[in-house]
């Protein structure tokens, strides 16, 4: 990747085919058909049946849904503007413990013109393109009346749509062509590649030859025919081979780009919003009173994510495992999760510590309140004294001695330990 590459500005593939993910707020279910969209190559259809086959049966029901309780629907288009051809959407409930109605909303275009510029713009960068996602491709207008954009301080509402890039060259685009069928790649290809996947080129973002190396680690190599990498704001694909069109393996692999591969991605998605919220959750754990019942409603969360979403190895299939762990790595989530398990765990045993404290207080001030009421009448009894005057007597040296007793170094340690646990 140390290489300058050919300019890939004015590149435009063979075939190209874009998926851009833009976080929503639903306004109501949507009336689209269930399901995600149908890509068809061939005899084959990737439906709800089809692509569940790939997954663990929990990542297929974050995805996907179950019978009665949909979570995706998908709706076909066809929206021509500048160079961009829209031919699906879809949305996916993304819901968390505080935002229930939050989702993703995912276009799927076609791209006729260079790749690259229309991925710049996606990325806000600057550049003379107009933003593609403004006219008749607004997302406002495509989803009005069912989902509004996500606007406010979630990490995610301020991030620039998400964009996954497939293209394939022709046999003039040698900068990424393998040399044989398993032949060695130029040092260009994967430099092409990054420019995809960063959406920028190089005056946007130079790419230090110290770091290059780092870079290589992003790149999933699905075979000799074709590479992927996942970066925080985009993933993209591209072959090293020449795309002979119609019925050429790339048609398969554009297939799995769109649906398999861009699902491992949504799970990603999901699994760091989730992240993001518990994050929240542990910094406001001491925010007010009441620590005991928050502890219990930030482990309950935990569980609940822990069980439903946090899959690191969702399928047997190979390539959409390591794209999962490639987004992973990028946003850090295996490291942030295991910080907000110990984290969580170190305000549990607070919390325990604390009710400890509570019971041992407790049992405290019984000892306190009963051992002279409990001597005094112990005495009475034995002497065989009925007296009411005695007894009255008693009662009064038993309060003596236990406001005597709770005025010492210990009686004040068992009263603070229940102030101390009233306040949980």
């Amino acid at each position: 990747m140390t290489a300058a590459a050919p300019p890939l500005e004015g590149v435009t593939g063979a075939r190209q085919e874009l998926t851009v993910i833009v976080p929503v707020r639903l306004l109501r279910t949507p009336d689209w058909a269930e399901g995600p969209f149908p890509f068809e190559a061939g005899r084959r259809r990737t439906d709800t049946a089809t692509r569940a086959t790939y997954f663990a049966p929990a990542s297929a029901r974050v995805l996907y849904g179950s019978p009665g309780r949909p979570r995706r629907w998908h709706r076909p288009e066809s929206v021509e503007q500048d160079g961009l051809r829209l031919i699906g959407m879809e949305l996916l409930r993304a819901s968390t413990a505080r935002h229930p109605e939050h989702a993703l909303a995912v276009l799927h275009f076609t791209v006729t013109s260079p790749l690259l510029p229309v991925l710049r713009a996606v990325a806000g960068r600057p550049t003379a393109e107009p933003d593609p996602l403004t006219g008749l491709l607004d997302p406002r207008a495509l989803l009005s009346g069912i989902a509004d954009l996500r606007e406010g301080p979630g990490p995610f509402a301020i991030a620039r749509p998400y964009s996954v890039a497939f293209m394939t060259p022709t046999a003039a685009h040698t900068p990424t062509l393998r040399l044989g069928l398993e032949g060695a790649l130029p040092a260009t290809a994967d430099r092409w590649l990054w420019q995809l996947a960063s959406r920028s080129n190089p005056a946007d973002f130079p790419l230090a030859p110290e770091i290059a190396a780092e870079q290589s680690d992003c790149t999933v190599r699905v075979s000799a025919d074709w590479s992927a990498m996942v970066l925080r704001q985009g993933a993209a694909f591209l072959g090293h081979r020449a795309d002979t069109g119609d019925g050429d393996f790339y048609e398969f692999g554009a297939l799995h780009s769109r649906t398999v591969y861009l699902d491992a991605l949504l799970l990603g998605s999901l699994q760091r919003d989730h992240i993001d919220e518990l994050t929240d959750e542990l910094s406001e754990v001491f925010d007010g009173a009441r620590l005991a019942r928050r502890v219990a409603t930030l482990e309950r969360n935990i569980a609940g994510f822990r069980s439903t979403y946090w899959r690191q190895h969702l399928t047997a299939h190979g390539p959409a495992n390591e794209l999962l762990l490639a987004f992973q790595n990028q946003h850090r989530l295996p490291a942030r999760f295991t910080e907000i398990l110990a984290e969580a765990a170190d305000y549990s045993r607070l919390v325990q510590t604390q009710e400890s404290q509570q019971i041992s207080g407790a049992l405290g001030l019984l000892t306190i309140l009963g051992l002279p009421l409990g001597t005094a009448l112990g005495v009475l009894q034995v002497l065989g004294d009925d007296s009411l005057r005695h007894l009255l007597i008693a009662l009064g040296l038993t309060v003596a001695a236990t406001a005597g007793a709770l005025a010492t170094r210990y009686g004040r340690l068992v009263l603070s330990s229940l102030r101390g646990a009233g306040r949980q």
